[in-house]
């Protein structure tokens, strides 16, 4: 039982490591490269955790060629243009000044439904009201509209307004997070002033509070009926 845990854990830190390695995206935003790495890594690791007759570098040693292979392919794309074309793809304009481009579709085996799917969820049910929708190589759909159809920006109407600030979390479900507070340029003469002006006396009674440099505060007092 105590092998089968240190070799589940040495594999899923692995794992993790191996994921880390190719950034912070979504599994619907991966490359198909990374795609297939992703599998390929869940494959080899389950093997050794399942068997314990397997030698666990049977396990290792593949996951970590596959993640030497990754940081390569990395180092290629990023230096060569057409090596990163090959691997990765180009992106595909599904649809050009309102028209759709049905030579596209079929290339990329997109079909209608799929297509109308997408617009409307980007809040597009005419494609005749897209100027450009593309296709990105992690299988997005990315639509620009026509500059006509877009809301007018604050810029655009004369209109002034004022800058906003980034809240930074400063107590999270009772817990005072010091290092924001001291972010903030805030002490904790101020900090119980605002716990003061929600109706609290201690940090531990706060749910949430959002402060940013601007002087906005948002706190929501903790329910102990939950």
């Amino acid at each position: 039982m105590f092998t089968g845990l240190v070799r589940t854990v040495i594999l899923y830190i692995l794992i993790i490591a191996g994921i880390r390695l190719m950034g912070k995206r979504q599994v619907g935003e991966l490359e198909p490269s990374e795609l297939v790495l992703s599998l390929i890594i869940a494959d080899l690791a389950s093997v050794p955790m399942q068997d314990f007759g397997i030698p666990l570098l049977a396990g290792v040693i593949p996951i970590l060629a596959l993640l030497a292979m990754t940081m390569i392919l990395s180092v290629l794309t990023m230096r060569s243009v057409r090596f990163r074309a090959l691997l990765c793809g180009r992106p595909s304009i599904i649809i050009r000044e309102g028209k759709v481009d049905q030579r596209e579709m079929a290339r990329n085996r997109l079909t209608v439904d799929e297509l109308l799917e997408e617009l409307r969820g980007q809040g597009y049910t005419d494609p005749s009201g897209v100027k450009y929708a593309i296709l990105e190589t992690n299988g997005q759909l990315s639509v620009l509209p026509f500059a006509a159809q877009k809301p007018p920006t604050a810029q655009q109407l004369g209109l002034e307004v004022e800058q906003w600030e980034l809240p930074l979390v400063v107590v999270s479900d009772g817990r005072l997070l010091e290092h924001n507070l001291t972010q903030l340029g805030r002490d904790r003469a101020w900090l119980n002033k605002r716990l003061k002006e929600g109706g609290c006396s201690d940090p531990k009674q706060v749910f949430l509070l959002l402060a940013d440099r601007g002087g906005k505060v948002y706190l929501t007092r903790k329910d102990f009926n939950t």
